[in-house]
């Protein structure tokens, strides 16, 4: 085993702090991953703070890693060392299930092995006696068909978000269709919204993005929409009814679900991929002009893979504010403000200043 540097919140809503972790030496068909960069993502602040449930503590966040390979297990035949590679919202999957083999390894039916709070797989079944541990460490070891190639072209600072943030929203964006041409509204602005712009102008859509603050105005522009709504004006929504083609949905606040299904034409989308409370919603703002209300959780690995390389091939990454990890507390307390562009990403190498190997 390999004794490894990490952080990790010792219990519910406590402060992040240095921990020592153990990694195992790659089995037959794993890598070693040396983690460079690991991306934060909001659901790394829920989980530490125990607000989903079932919080497994000590918990070491982080499922948004890219790396280099540092050591590969005999069997292993996709990766060499020195490949630049990513590790996204999960490590293992069942296998088995129809949704593994058709590559929707997410919704596995025995639970995919998330990245961190999770558990690994002894003989392909959940094992509540390895609890999986996250990025915000120097290494990890996954079994290779979990691991993604970074593409070359993207700076790894901005690429480590890709593996949630970034296919998060491609993936609704990809599976209903968006096109050349379409109107497409992103609900939100933060590190899922700001993904979101980006992927469907490099889709071709015409991108609106609604939000309830007028100061992001100008940083929706920058980021290349066409048009910004602000809908703490409620006449918005009538002025703007029957608009948009697809909605990406990315707030995980309350908001009236009905008032932005308006906003849809006859057989328009709105898919949702915040995760809000429980909200009320209307029979007739679906069924009247026919509209579809939906969801959609991250990707598969193919899927995964094929984000990465559209955003190589479009110059698509995250904006981010790079920090040591020695600033993540702070940084969760700027989260809650709503102060970062976008996204913040750990710079591993201050685990390796602050004392450790």
């Amino acid at each position: 085993m390999l004794e490894t540097p990490a952080w990790a919140a010792p219990a519910a809503a406590r402060p992040l702090a240095p921990y020592a972790i153990e990694r195992r030496e790659p089995q037959a068909h794993e890598v070693l991953i040396d983690i460079l960069y690991c991306g934060v993502c909001h659901s790394d602040l829920h989980q530490i703070r125990d607000e989903w449930g079932k919080g497994i503590f000590p918990m070491v966040p982080g499922h948004e890693i890219v790396g280099q390979v540092a050591q590969v297990g005999s069997e292993v035949q996709r990766w060499q060392v020195g490949d630049t590679v990513g590790v996204g919202c999960f490590v293992d999957s069942c296998r088995q299930c129809a949704a593994c083999r058709s590559g929707e390894e997410q919704f596995c039916s025995e639970g995919m092995s998330v990245t961190y709070n999770g558990y690994e797989r002894t003989d392909g079944k959940l094992d509540p006696k390895r609890p999986t541990f996250g990025g915000y460490s120097t290494r990890i070891t996954v079994d290779e068909n979990y691991v993604l190639r970074v593409p070359e072209g993207i700076a790894l600072e901005r690429a480590a978000p890709l593996l949630c943030a970034g296919i998060t929203t491609y993936s609704p964006l990809r599976r209903h269709g968006v096109k050349q041409g379409d109107r497409v509204a992103v609900v939100g602005l933060g590190g899922l919204g700001h993904m979101g712009v980006k992927l469907a102008k490099a889709m071709g859509a015409h991108v609106t993005v609604l939000s309830h603050s007028p100061g992001k105005h100008d940083g929706a522009m920058a980021l290349g929409a066409d048009d910004f709504l602000v809908t703490r004006d409620g006449k918005v929504f009538e002025e703007h009814a029957g608009r948009f083609d697809f909605i990406l949905d990315t707030v995980s606040a309350d908001h009236d679900y009905n008032a932005y299904l308006g906003l849809l034409r006859l057989d328009g989308v709105m898919v949702l991929v915040g995760m809000p409370g429980a909200q009320p919603l209307h029979a007739r703002s679906l069924i009247l002009p026919r509209r579809t209300l939906t969801g959609s959780l991250i990707g598969g690995i193919a899927e995964t893979q094929e984000m990465l390389d559209f955003c190589a091939a479009h110059a698509v990454a995250a904006d981010v504010e790079v920090i040591p990890i020695q600033a993540i507390n702070e940084a969760y307390e700027r989260m809650l403000r709503g102060d970062v562009k976008y996204r913040f990403v750990i710079d591993t190498a201050s685990l390796r200043d602050d004392g450790h190997a």
